[in-house]
């Protein structure tokens, strides 16, 4: 979301009576239905519909440039699979990529070593015009806990190698190793360099938790915002903001021609999940912050949702159909943890007393209303009644903890947040409780800086246990340079005495998860607006398994 949870001012694309005009031609009830939606969906965009004749092949020997030019990418890593990403591209900034519509066959080969002198799998893949020639390789029969390098090949043209690995399998107990991971969130473009990214390629971690907010739907001057470049023009197509499905396919191709994001995919296997802004700012369910008719964005977030797939390395299980998309999945790490990844975006009541910052009241306290939705809710708790990791990690998008904005009883809370569905949090802690789950470990992004909360069953009574810990990933360039403690930094630590750190610079946040402790390292930039920023370790705090709760170090 935006700073301090605000509507966007930022007009609306040109694009829009598209969209009207496409609704048009669907009542409402059609329209919400999946088959209603993704048929408007090619109407707009002249996809062709299911069942039509596949587009003919294409010689990739007639490929003159370089197709990988947004680079390759894995994610989603399983103990005997992983799931490999590329899209062909030779001239990423055009609408078609710079290729006809027309199906090229990309040969893939996965090894035990970078110079692919031992080689595990190899096969081909299809990239389909349909999908904006993207490829999404599922490889199996591999090798638990084990990592690979893996590269793509059509014509005459190879692209650069990635590493990436699988996860322990369950007979592993994974007590002699540790799981490291990276947390990442909100990368917008014209706010900043990708600098983190570039730092992180050079970690040693296990895989890149991507928080939310990849993509930004806003306008991108030709110096690329606060990038000022001086050496290049860019086109003037992304000065809008994306509502259509070219929109979104075109901001990905510019935010994933960056080559410090290019390195962090190439170095590392991605989990990712979306927040508000690869669709539009602050959107719940289907009401968007213009309060369009739903028929209206819902078809717009069917373009996001499926521009969200093609550019992500997600599995096939994961493809959108029309405006829905099932992105909360799980996987574990051996017995060491089971992360139950969450969408409070998609299935989310709207937003409480009008959204922004409130006196929280009893709209917020709804019993009713929920920020993930029945479905996700009882899938999230029927997973923690069945697990018997040591930890339980849940990367979602929102900040879960309470946050007051001011010290006494006048404060404010965000209706973004979780403290906008109060009730809905309560049942995930009742259902943590219930279940046993002693090391819960909640994941977010969405604010543009770093917090590290302890977890507390009731926020309003501070003798109330401890039940788990909260980590905020800061943004990687979202908010500029940022600072070490913002305006209300004073307000917010007396305020909310369960907020252990807080910082406001650009960065991330590793995590080192043992059998007896798990380790978070907040790392920060001083600045984002030009390149060249070195790195540094600003806080790390430790909490051990069976007593949560956060202890410098």
């Amino acid at each position: 979301m935006t700073p301090a949870a605000q509507k966007s001012t930022q007009p609306r694309s040109s694009h829009t009576p598209e969209l009207r005009a496409a609704a048009r031609h669907f009542d409402r009830r059609r329209f919400l239905t999946v088959t209603g939606a993704a048929a408007a969906l090619a109407l707009a965009t002249n996809l062709p519909a299911a069942g039509a004749a596949a587009a003919a092949p294409l010689d990739a020997r007639k490929i003159t440039e370089n197709p990988f030019t947004l680079g390759v990418a894995s994610g989603d890593p399983l103990p005997a699979s992983v799931l490999l990403w590329t899209r062909l591209a030779p001239e990423p900034y055009q609408p078609d990529g710079g290729l006809p519509a027309q199906r090229v066959t990309v040969h893939w080969e996965l090894a035990h070593d970078e110079r692919f002198r031992r080689i595990v799998r190899r096969g081909t893949a299809t990239a389909h015009p349909e999908f904006h020639h993207t490829v999404h390789v599922e490889v199996g029969h591999l090798a638990p806990g084990r990592v690979y390098h893996y590269r793509f090949r059509t014509g005459t043209w190879i692209s650069e190698t990635g590493r990436t690995r699988t996860a322990p399998g369950r007979g592993h107990l994974t007590t002699s190793t540790a799981l490291t991971f990276a947390a990442v969130s909100c990368q917008r473009y014209d706010q900043g360099y990708y600098t983190a990214y570039r730092h992180l390629a050079h970690e040693d971690v296990d895989i890149v938790v991507h928080l939310g907010d990849y993509l930004y739907e806003y306008a991108v001057n030709s110096v690329g915002g606060a990038r000022n470049y001086t050496d290049r023009v860019l086109p003037d197509l992304f000065n809008h903001e994306t509502v259509t499905l070219e929109d979104y396919r075109l901001r990905y191709a510019l935010y994933k021609t960056d080559p410090d994001l290019r390195a962090a995919h190439a170095a590392h296997p991605f989990v990712v999940t979306w927040d508000d802004h690869e669709t539009e700012n602050n959107y719940a369910g289907d009401n968007d912050e213009h309060d369009s008719p739903p028929e209206e964005f819902l078809l717009r977030r069917a373009a996001a949702y499926r521009a969200y797939w093609e550019n992500q390395p997600l599995r096939r299980r994961q493809r959108p159909d029309g405006p829905d998309m099932r992105l909360y999945r799980r996987f574990t790490w051996g017995r060491l943890a089971q992360f139950d990844i969450l969408d409070t975006r998609q299935y989310r009541d709207n937003q409480a007393q009008g959204d922004g910052w409130q006196i929280p009241g009893p709209e917020s306290a709804d019993p009713a209303r929920s920020i993930t939705g029945a479905a996700q809710e009882r899938w999230l708790l029927d997973g923690w009644a069945g697990s018997d990791a040591t930890w339980n990690v849940v990367p979602q998008q929102v900040t879960f903890s309470q946050r007051r904005n001011a010290v006494g009883e006048n404060y404010k809370v965000a209706m973004d947040a979780w403290d906008g569905y109060r009730a809905s949090r309560e049942r995930i802690l009742a259902g943590a409780d219930a279940a046993g789950i002693e090391n819960l470990m909640v994941l977010t992004g969405d604010v543009h800086v770093g917090y590290a909360f302890d977890i507390k069953r009731d926020f309003d009574d501070r003798s109330s246990p401890t039940v788990g810990t909260e980590i905020v990933a800061t943004s990687v360039s979202s908010g500029g340079n940022g600072s070490d403690k913002p305006a209300n930094w004073d307000t917010y630590m007396t305020a909310n005495p369960h907020l252990r750190f807080y910082n406001g610079r650009r960065g991330y946040t590793t995590v080192t998860l043992g059998r007896k402790s798990a380790r978070a390292d907040f790392k920060a930039l001083p600045y984002v607006t030009t390149t060249g920023a070195g790195i540094s370790t600003v806080a790390s705090f430790v909490t051990e398994a069976g007593r949560p709760g956060l202890t410098p170090v």
